[in-house]
């Protein structure tokens, strides 16, 4: 959009001022990647495999205010029958999902970008980190960055699962039968507390997923995070209380001396 203002001068002349340029969208997946490289507080008791019978790598982690993991990516076509998923597509096809959408529907695989959690179980319970049915997710791989929300639920010792819909957006082969990706290469990164209202709102995903995302990146290490690799303590001065201050978040809310 421009803005027309006319100069007055020696001559009349016309001035184009650009308008407000439009809000920057969320960071990019390095600067996600990075933020999620650790594991500042493991909430997983144990850790998950990528596949049925596989080797359990997989940990649950929380860093700031978002819970994180990284894992392979399968193919999740279950819910409304549509042309990519049904029956004939997928032999594990099911015609529904564990949240509906506000219809009473089940959620649409090939529509909905989703991510799927594991299943409550001993090793971790979704929802005691805040986390339930429309929670918005960052989901990124290689140079792509896609916002989803939390739509089914897995089996509850496999963690690296999401929709149809998100996987194209990934850039990764949605068909349920061939598609999806191996390996520790896509990184799953959910915002307790953020939701999108009704699950299906889209909109809502990417506005409210760009704002915690860039929240997520901007925030800085927990305590428990910090390595401390001393071989030896100064001596601390007379008045000093030895104290360090370390923050969780850009708010400061967790200071501590």
């Amino acid at each position: 959009m421009i803005r027309w203002i006319v100069v007055l001068g020696l001559a009349l002349s016309v001035v184009a001022v650009p308008a407000q340029a439009e809000e920057l969208a969320g960071p990019s997946a390095a600067q996600l990647k990075a933020r999620a490289a650790g594991c500042e507080t493991q909430l997983s008791n144990g850790k998950y495999a990528h596949d049925a019978g596989g080797s359990r790598t997989v940990a649950i982690c929380r860093s700031g205010d978002a819970v994180h993991w990284t894992a392979d990516f399968d193919v999740d076509c279950d819910g409304q029958r549509t042309t990519q998923c049904n029956e004939n597509t997928d032999p594990s096809f099911q015609p529904n999902t564990s949240w509906n959408q506000s219809d009473g529907r089940p959620l649409n695989s090939a529509g909905l970008p989703f991510v799927v959690v594991p299943l409550s179980s001993s090793i971790w319970n979704f929802r005691t980190a805040g986390i339930d049915g429309g929670t918005i997710a960052a989901v990124v791989y290689q140079d792509k960055v896609a916002y989803a929300v939390v739509g089914d639920q897995g089996p509850s010792t496999i963690a690296g699962e999401g929709s149809y819909k998100l996987a194209q957006q990934l850039g990764i082969n949605p068909n349920p039968s061939t598609g999806g990706v191996s390996g520790a290469v896509v990184t799953y990164i959910l915002f307790p507390g953020v939701s999108a209202v009704p699950i299906e709102n889209q909109s809502q995903a990417l506005s409210k997923g760009e704002s915690a995302a860039t929240a997520f990146v901007n925030s800085t290490q927990t305590c428990a995070s910090t390595n401390l690799d001393f071989t030896a303590y100064p001596a601390i001065q007379a008045g000093s209380t030895g104290g360090r201050r370390c923050k969780q978040g850009s708010s400061g809310a967790n200071d501590r001396t």
